[in-house]
């Protein structure tokens, strides 16, 4: 465990920023990049100019890297994003983080799937979340006519919902519920000119899923059921609960605002006992082969038979891994629970075959 942890606490966390063209990724990065927040970053954006950045911020250049008077860095994306990664690396000391900024029309898939993959990339950071930034007022209109729009909240752990102050209160719950009913285990956080807290946005480890269910066991709950006709998702008040959404009530509202109708990505919850961890595995990696072009993420916590940890898997498109979390309590139900994001999914063959990995008693000669 403690050799776990130090090559954990090794690995510099990386987050991945993401969001459509005007959804305010520029001042989020501004701010980043001169205010006197007591952090260094590297922020690695695809084209320098892009970003609007004053030139008097600039202090040294050092080829693509541009330093900052707050000590943050900045370097541009004009090769390899591995190529880039590395020389950062190996400046050891200069900065506490890495983000890498996508443009505004970029899957944002690839670029974590770069820290998901390498593994010489994945020695040295470690993908701490994928952030994307939504705007509010054009978000109708992105997902009418952007497949990326979708999928960039799709993908994402926490979702900043910007723009907030330029919407009504009953457009704004529309569109909530639009990126509950794309992806039910995204941290939402309201947002005016991209004004919050960093600590709220970087660093909290959003994409490490056995973090996250350290921090809030029931964070997989909150995924239950959201997608039904009303659009419903957990209980929330936004304004008032600093991790985003409150998973511990599930109390749905009928009047509560429906999602528009210009969504292709949906989300699957299954829930079961324990299960056969042959079937479950050998199911799962046909599974993501097959359909994995058509999942964008899947996360779950997974009660094998006879086995007394807590199992702990998630993946990206084709791509899966899982690890055990922890030992299961005394007090909890050994409950399998697994949430899947993504296009043409289907939920009663999803279920079928989910429930078809049950555990079934074996019978002893």
């Amino acid at each position: 465990m403690s050799d776990n942890a130090s090559q954990a606490d090794a690995q510099i966390p990386v987050t991945v920023l993401t969001g459509y063209l005007g959804s305010g990724k520029t001042t989020l990065l501004n701010r980043i990049l001169s205010e006197d927040h007591g952090r260094k970053y590297a922020v690695i954006v695809n084209e320098f100019g892009e970003i609007g950045i004053d030139n008097d911020l600039i202090v040294e250049s050092d080829e693509e890297i541009y330093e900052m008077n707050n000590g943050c860095v900045c370097c541009t994306v004009r090769g390899d994003l591995v190529r880039v990664v590395e020389g950062l690396t190996r400046r050891k000391g200069r900065f506490d983080a890495i983000i890498v900024e996508t443009t505004g029309l970029a899957d944002p898939v690839p670029v974590a799937q770069t820290f998901f993959m390498d593994e010489d990339v994945r020695a040295r950071t470690r993908l701490d979340a994928v952030v994307a930034l939504v705007d509010a007022k054009h978000l109708p209109l992105r997902l009418k006519d952007s497949r990326e729009a979708e999928d960039q909240i799709a993908f994402a752990d926490v979702v900043l919902l910007n723009k907030s102050d330029l919407v009504s209160p009953e457009q704004l719950a529309v569109v909530e519920a639009t990126v509950r009913a794309i992806n039910p285990t995204a941290v939402i956080h309201r947002t005016q000119r991209a004004g919050i807290d960093l600590k709220r946005v970087l660093g909290q480890g959003a994409f490490d899923l056995k973090r996250v269910l350290d921090d809030d066991p029931d964070f997989l709950t909150g995924a239950e059921d959201v997608h039904d006709e009303h659009g419903c998702g957990p209980d929330c008040d936004h304004e008032h609960h600093h991790h985003g959404h409150d998973h511990h009530g599930h109390a749905h509202h009928h009047d509560a605002a429906s999602p528009l109708h210009d969504v292709t990505v949906k989300s699957v919850s299954l829930r079961g006992g324990e299960l056969d961890s042959e079937k479950f595995f050998s199911w799962i990696q046909a599974l993501t082969q097959e359909q994995g072009p058509n999942i964008l993420r899947l996360k779950g916590i997974i009660a094998f038979a006879g086995d007394p940890d807590r199992y702990v898997v998630q993946g990206v498109h084709m791509i899966v891994e899982g690890d055990h979390q922890r030992p299961w309590r005394d007090d909890e139900k050994h409950e399998s629970r697994l949430v899947f994001i993504g296009r043409e999914l289907d939920a009663e063959e999803l279920s079928a075959e989910f429930e078809a990995c049950a555990a079934r008693q074996r019978e002893h000669a």
